[in-house]
This record gives C-alpha cells, structure tokens and sequence, in this order.
C-alpha cells in the first residue's frame, strides 16, 4: 500500500492523501499553525526536505537549513505524533505556539523530542519560526 493510501503520520486518522500531502505537494495551504506542524512532521516522515525549508519563516533559513533537515530525515526514523497543547494559531491569528511529542527510533534507541514550536503568518501563509525542546522526563 502505498503512503497516499495509508493513515497519515501526523496522527489525524485520514489517510495522508487527504491530510497533510495536500500542504506537501502545494496543492493547499495550511489555514492554522497546528495543521503546519503536523504537515511539517509527516514531510519529516517522507523525507520531504523541500517542503521543510519553504515553511520555515525565510528570515530564519539560516546556515546549513537544508542539510540540517536532511540529515534530521537521514537518522531518524519518526513512528509517532502527540500534539498537547495549542495556542492561538488559529485561521485569524497572526501567530501561535504548538507543544508536541513526536516519538522517533535513532540508532536503535526509542526516544522523545518534546518542543514548543512557534509559527507566525506571513502574506497570510503560516511559517515555522522556532521552537524551544523541553525535557521531556522519558
């Protein structure tokens, strides 16, 4: 089965036909700051690097972004999203926050990347600015 046919990463339970692959493949945009965040973590999931790149604010593409993100892809391997809380980010908002969990496999090792992402819209497309790792106690 193809990915298209499968339930999306990012946790929704559409399948990613529906879900995120259409903000990956440009077809749409995202209209709120949780819904980048979760289409950002399934283009990590499908290796979509691009897509990455175009959705980080452009006056934070600094340095080696692309290969950064790559090399994230590269060596690690992504098996699960838990989006706990959301500020703002909504379709009138000018920014917003995210704290998630994503769940990941590196080097055989299961672990936790917990952040609190935040996003700004911009010419009225939501863009990843930054985001703040926590602790998260696994």
């Amino acid at each position: 089965m193809e990915i298209e046919e499968k339930a999306c990463p990012c946790g929704s339970g559409m399948p990613f036909v529906v879900c995120c692959r259409r903000y990956i493949s440009g077809d749409d945009k995202p209209a709120t700051a949780e819904a980048l965040m979760r289409s950002r973590y399934s283009a990590y999931v499908v290796g979509d690097i691009d897509y990455l790149v175009e959705t980080t604010l452009p006056k934070m593409r600094l340095g080696n972004l692309r290969a950064g993100y790559r090399s994230t892809h590269d060596t690690i391997q992504w098996i699960g999203l838990s989006v706990l809380e959301t500020k703002l980010g909504g379709e009138k908002d000018k920014v917003g926050k995210v704290l998630f969990r994503a769940f990941y496999i590196q080097g055989g090792e299961s672990a936790v990347h917990e952040e609190l992402s935040r996003f700004r819209r911009s010419g009225g497309d939501w863009y990843y600015v930054d985001g703040q790792v926590l602790d998260s106690g696994s």
